[in-house]
C-alpha cells in the first residue's frame, strides 16, 4: 500500500503564500489609462471606420464627479424604434480609464426607447463617448466631459 503525505501549512506560511500570489498578480497590472488616442483607435474598431454625426445621442453625467467609484449615467438616442429604423448598439467609450470599452447595450424595435442607464467608475477627469449603430448603418455620437473630483478638492 502507498502511503500519501499530506502537508498542511499553518496560518504564517498561508499568509506568506497569499501575499506572494496577490503582489506577483499585482505586478502585472497596469496602472496606465486609456488615451483619446486609444478611445479613438477602439471606436474605429468598433464603427469599422465609417464616418460619425453628431446628433440623436444623449449622454446625462453630472459635470463634477465627486465620487468616481460610482458616477450615475444615462444615455439615449432619439429614434422611433420602428423595424425600419431603430438603435442596434449603444457604445459607451473612455478616454481615461485603464481601457476604453465602458459598456454596449444591444436593443431591438420591441425594446421601445432605446435608453440605459448605470452607474460607472472613473478613474480621472475624462470625456465619455456615447456611439449608436442605427438599423440603417448611420452612426451618431456624442461626447460629454466630466470632472472627477477627490473628495471635492478638484482632479
Amino acid at each position: 500500500m502507498t502511503k500519501i503525505k499530506v502537508e498542511v501549512l499553518d496560518r504564517r506560511q498561508f499568509m506568506l503564500a497569499a501575499s506572494a500570489t496577490t503582489a506577483a498578480l499585482m505586478a502585472g497590472i497596469s496602472s496606465a489609462n486609456a488615451t483619446a488616442e486609444m478611445a479613438a483607435e477602439y471606436i474605429k474598431k468598433l464603427t469599422g471606420g465609417a464616418s460619425m454625426m453628431e446628433g440623436k445621442v444623449k449622454i446625462d453625467l453630472p459635470e463634477i464627479a465627486e465620487n468616481g467609484n460610482t458616477v450615475p449615467v444615462k444615455v439615449s438616442v432619439d429614434s422611433p424604434m420602428t423595424a425600419d429604423n431603430y438603435v442596434k448598439t449603444l457604445h459607451l467609450v473612455s478616454e481615461g480609464n485603464p481601457g476604453p470599452e465602458m459598456a454596449s447595450f444591444h436593443f431591438t424595435p420591441a425594446s421601445g426607447r432605446a435608453n440605459a442607464a448605470a452607474r460607472m467608475r472613473l478613474a480621472k477627469t475624462q470625456n465619455v463617448v456615447g456611439i449608436a449603430e442605427m438599423s440603417d448603418g448611420k452612426i451618431y455620437t456624442a461626447k460629454t466631459l466630466v470632472k472627477v473630483t477627490i473628495g471635492g478638492c478638484g482632479g
